[in-house]
């Protein structure tokens, strides 16, 4: 890997550098100096991050040809010298109406277990050209993460404006006025940049917006998936249903990735293109987690200032009830619409709905890895005028999964559903049984359609 003079004199400056900021911030000990050199440390910091010469052409950090030619400068932290497992990677620009970016951040450090964060980079790209809304910015981003950036878990970036493309007098497609399609073709380009920068920062990237709140623990639940479908040849690996929040890449298709969200940037909004990206590289279907581990927090939209009330209600913030263990889902029944198994095991009010229901008719739940249940909720038809509910049925569990690890191959009875309900729950001190799948068996043919309104699952963990 090469390294110029110039790049090896910044590594080793900001090495001394975050050296002399753990002695200052970690002193215990009583100094009336003390606040006299944390000032000192802060105008440091403000130099290294406002120095003239600390630009550096992304292209030198790699021996891979295919990445964007684009300068970033590094506005506050470093890349790690060694990758990590995993990027969160967002772009944020000034928004009219307020901003959430300080408590995205927040959420994503706080959510993480300190085992998690020594395996996890975020990677935040200021994509406003407003040299002064940058500043203040990297300031509130320096003052409030201080620990974060000394701890190399977090890289502050931004791509200058001359790197962009035209951004007037675009296409536009589906009827948008101009200035929506100026914004949804910068945005494009601010994600191109952002995963241009993040290639070669970690093993996977994790796509995600500057207004979101993270389930608890959500990079162990990441790890889990990726453990789980490590001979699945997967493009994209989806955590949330809205937009691209919750993306999960390869960090190997990262420079592809880039250079198509840059080669169509104005043809059409950014979550379009990253489908258009996983069918291309032969992902036929979206493989999409449940419950979601990222929820949109943003009250006004980054475009005009809009109000903007979008949920996903199949978010699970990792807290107490039923914790859902991260799963699978299957059916032979034809789903209504889009009311999906994932919406009856996802917290909220969703619920799925299918037809026909004949003898032998299933849905099934298969956990990313084996959990020990101890308690089980299943819950059929309609609340109020008890319509469509699973007149015979029953629920089975099963332990180990077939040869092709899609589904289970030995279901053991349960219990079976009365007036289309079944509750169960392990005895005190039974430490819960190991399942890896749960499934609903109809047992006979209805004529009426199949609502299951709750699919919940309590496992050992929910209690931790």
């Amino acid at each position: 890997m090469r390294c110029s003079l110039r790049r090896c004199v910044w590594t080793g400056m900001a090495s001394a550098l975050l050296v002399f900021f753990l002695r200052i911030f970690t002193e215990e000990t009583e100094n009336p100096l003390l606040e006299e050199k944390r000032h000192l440390a802060w105008l440091l910091m403000q130099r290294q991050l406002n120095a003239s010469g600390h630009l550096t052409a992304f292209q030198e950090l790699s021996n891979d040809s295919g990445l964007l030619n684009v300068s970033f400068h590094y506005l506050a932290g470093a890349p790690p010298p060694v990758k990590k497992l995993l990027t969160v990677g967002l772009s944020s620009v000034r928004r009219p109406r307020g901003s959430y970016l300080l408590d995205t951040l927040d959420s994503v450090f706080r959510r993480s277990s300190a085992a998690e964060l020594r395996d996890m980079l975020v990677v935040v790209h200021l994509a406003d050209p407003d040299p002064r809304w940058i500043r203040r910015t990297v300031n509130a981003l320096a003052g409030r993460f201080a620990s974060q950036l000394l701890a190399g878990q977090l890289l502050v970036v931004h791509a200058p404006p001359a790197a962009y493309p035209p951004l007037r007098g675009l296409k536009r497609n589906f009827g948008d006025a101009p200035d929506r399609v100026t914004f949804r073709s910068k945005q494009n380009v601010d994600y191109a940049f952002l995963v241009s920068c993040a290639a070669n920062l970690s093993h996977y990237f994790l796509m995600i917006e500057d207004d979101v709140h993270c389930a608890r623990h959500f990079l162990t639940s990441v790890r889990r998936a990726i453990e789980a479908h490590r001979d699945t040849p997967w493009v994209t690996l989806e955590f949330s249903k809205l937009g691209y929040i919750g993306k999960l890449y390869r960090s190997g298709d990262l420079p592809r990735l880039a250079r198509f969200l840059l080669l169509f940037y104005q043809e059409m909004p950014c979550d379009w293109l990253l489908n258009h990206f996983r069918l291309l590289l032969a992902q036929k279907d979206p493989i999409r987690l449940s419950p979601s581990l990222f929820q949109h927090m943003g009250t006004y939209s980054s475009f005009r200032g809009t109000f903007n009330k979008l949920k996903d209600d199949e978010f699970h913030d990792g807290g107490r009830g039923a914790g859902n263990p991260l799963a699978t889902f299957s059916t032979d029944m034809t789903v209504y619409k889009g009311f999906t198994p994932e919406q009856a095991y996802a917290p909220g009010d969703g619920f799925f709905w299918a037809h026909p229901v004949l003898a032998g008719s299933h849905l099934t739940v298969v956990f990313l890895q084996s959990a020990h249940v101890r308690q089980l909720r299943v819950v059929t038809g309609t609340a109020q005028e008890k319509k469509d509910w699973l007149r015979a049925g029953r629920v089975e569990l099963g332990h180990r999964l077939d040869g092709e690890g899609r589904d289970c191959s030995d279901y053991q009875p349960l219990g079976p559903l009365l007036d289309g309900q079944l509750t169960w729950e392990e005895p005190a001190g039974g430490g819960g049984r190991e399942v890896r799948c749960v499934r609903l068996v109809a047992l006979q043919e209805q004529q009426d359609w199949l609502i299951v309104r709750h699919f919940d699952v309590w496992t050992e963990d929910d209690d931790r």
